[in-house]
């Protein structure tokens, strides 16, 4: 019973550690061009906020964009454009220059 026990828990950590080896931080620039004033940059902020796995974000009105920083473990470019979206503001990825 015990060396079931110290095998599930060696296990468990192993598994937890492996799995934190893998995720790493990733920063994407977002083009959000429906942006029309100098406040919607704080709904989009805020939006980008909420998603679990966001570490940081910077959005400006002028050129239109959201700079995020994010645990690619828990989150998705995927899953950031559609909280801008469900914000009322699409967005695209911008590529990598």
């Amino acid at each position: 019973m015990l060396k079931r026990l110290l095998t599930a828990a060696i296990a468990l950590v192993f598994g937890a550690l492996s799995g934190a080896a893998f995720a790493a931080t990733k920063t994407v620039t977002l083009s959000v061009p429906s942006m029309t004033c100098s406040t919607c940059p704080i709904t989009v902020k805020e939006a980008l906020q909420r998603v679990n796995g966001v570490q940081n974000v910077a959005v400006t009105y002028e050129p239109k964009e959201a700079v995020v920083s994010f645990d690619d473990g828990k989150a998705t470019t995927d899953q950031l454009r559609a909280a801008t979206a469900n914000a009322g503001y699409p967005s695209t990825v911008k590529p990598d220059k």
